[in-house]
């Protein structure tokens, strides 16, 4: 086990320990303590193998304090004071891999610090397990996690009723994101339902009529009662690929007369912030970002590559986060009839279009009823399914089997492999190439390496502002609008379909003298 310290921030008042308990599930062990208020703690490891332990600076143990018992992976625990500092020893499963983080106050509970016990070699819960082969829905159990194809294989079993796909025609993997859970319940109705309960229901719903369409399939970032982290949910849905990320929520308001559905992107503020972050975060840029590292570019050839990466997947969240709110509208009233936009975390994925539903107003007593049928969760799960595959059937990812399907229907022939083609191209430095090519085709001014410090007018603007609005100090990727990989199944006809681009300006763009495509090539895609 390694040794892990976490540091909180400092807080004036002191924090006592009134309570603790444990709850085991089948992907991780959770032990909570329940404080009087904030607290500054360290987490280590103990002189023992398997001991965890935790310091909680200025703080005492209540005297009705009772440990709890042995659970999964927690094993006991002895509470102590050393000074001023509490000390709590937990003895856990020796290969377990322990997680701390404080929750601040929500629902029914106050402060609160939590303790995660992973077993040995997984790291957080809604990791659903990555397969080469994908379970029919008749074999898969309703609790268990879902599990996904990875992209480019293909399933070896193939569910009673669905066309068969072949080896280049990947599903499209929708990540459906559960709000709330665990230790946060979410908002509460009238009656005492409760939002954490409702957004699980209606997740393994809308997965489950996922998993019998065709070409599709989901992931969920929770599969149970447990709290996953804001950011951790967006990243699950990168870890697996998605093509998608879907957040249920239920609204909360007030005044209980508030009613009607929502549907939420990012704000172009968050975008920007959530740029300056990664740019600016050495973890961050090391990740993938649209199949590209950033950690190897000089800042300007990084913002640009961030930029039109953020500005495909804003754009296509929009245009899903429409289709959604106009089937939500079918089944009752819309809070505000237009898609909305907030800086929400889990909104924050640079590379995976996304959006967050808000089902209902569970404060709202009529919605609150309707929350509790299973008929109308149902309903509100294939409103969502039919939004979604709306925007997949108009503009299919290259390779899926939607965009093969595009392909038939249009009776197009289709990118083959050329033999002298290497097997797996060089994604990163074909894009590095083309990038730096339109780097060196454009003004020399690089963006402030301080993004976080722009204002709102100095914000990146989006790849595909017209020319004729744009100053002499243009950005770097004046005329691109997008960086594309070919992947197998596509024509140049459908690419400049998908990108609403003539073939002439896309061959020009790309200096091709006739209308093959090749598996492996990036292609730049023109603004106009």
């Amino acid at each position: 086990m390694t040794a892990v310290a976490t540091l909180a921030p400092a807080v004036s008042t002191a924090a006592d320990i009134k309570a603790a308990r444990v709850w085991a599930g089948p992907e991780y062990t959770r032990v909570v303590f329940d404080l009087s208020g904030p607290a500054t703690y360290k987490m280590s490891q103990g002189d023992t193998p398997g001991s965890v332990v935790l310091d909680i600076a200025g703080s005492a143990v209540a005297g009705d304090f009772a440990a709890p018992g042995g659970q999964g992976l927690f094993k006991s625990m002895t509470a102590g004071k050393q000074g001023r500092t509490a000390r709590m020893v937990a003895t856990v499963d020796p290969k377990a891999k322990p997680k701390s983080f404080l929750l601040k106050p929500a629902g029914d509970y106050g402060y609160r610090l939590v303790l995660d016990l992973y077993p040995g070699g997984q790291s957080d819960p809604g990791d659903n397990p990555v397969t080469d082969d994908t379970p029919s829905v008749a074999d898969a159990p309703a609790e268990a996690a879902v599990a996904i194809t990875p992209r480019g294989s293909r399933g070896k079993t193939v569910p009673a009723g669905k066309p068969p796909m072949l080896a280049s025609e990947r599903k499209v993997v929708i990540a459906i994101d559960a709000g709330h859970g665990g230790e946060d319940p979410g908002a509460r109705g009238a009656t005492g339902l409760r939002e954490k309960d409702v957004t699980l229901q209606v997740a393994r719903e809308l997965a489950d009529q996922i998993n019998r369409q065709p070409g599709m399939q989901a992931v969920l970032t929770r599969n149970g009662d447990y709290f996953i982290p804001l950011k951790r949910r967006y990243q699950i849905a990168r870890e697996h690929n998605a093509d998608m990320f879907v957040s249920i929520h239920a609204d909360a308001f007030k005044n209980s007369d508030a009613k009607g559905s929502s549907v939420w992107v990012l704000s172009p503020r968050g975008k920007t912030s959530e740029a300056a972050r990664w740019l600016a975060d050495r973890e961050n840029r090391a990740d993938l970002v649209g199949g590209v590292s950033l950690d190897d570019k000089d800042d300007t050839l990084a913002a640009v590559l961030l930029d039109l990466q953020q500005g495909y997947a804003m754009q296509a969240s929009e245009s899903i986060a429409g289709n959604v709110l106009k089937a939500l509208g079918r089944l009752g009233p819309t809070h505000r009839g237009y898609v909305e936009r907030a800086n929400f975390v889990v909104l924050r994925s640079p590379d995976v279009p996304s959006i967050l539903v808000e089902t209902a107003f569970i404060t709202n007593p009529s919605e609150e009823r309707r929350l509790r049928d299973d008929g109308h969760r149902r309903e509100l799960a294939t409103a969502v399914l039919g939004g979604v595959r709306n925007y997949f059937e108009s503009m299919p990812p290259p390779g899926t089997w939607f965009a093969a399907q595009a392909a038939r229907r249009n009776g197009t022939s289709v990118a083959s492999t050329a033999a002298s083609a290497p097997a797996t191209p060089a994604v990163g430095s074909d894009a590095d190439a083309i990038a730096s090519s339109a780097v060196k085709s454009t003004a020399r001014t690089p963006p402030s390496k301080k993004l976080a410090a722009k204002t709102d007018d100095q914000q990146l603007a989006s790849a595909d502002t017209p020319a004729s609005a744009k100053k002499s100090t243009a950005r770097a990727d004046e005329n691109v609008r997008d960086v594309h990989r070919v992947n197998r199944g596509e024509t140049l006809t459908g690419i400049a379909q998908q990108y609403g681009v003539s073939v002439g300006a896309l061959k020009l763009a790309n200096k091709m003298t006739d209308n093959n495509v090749r598996i492996g090539t990036v292609m730049v895609i023109p603004s106009g």
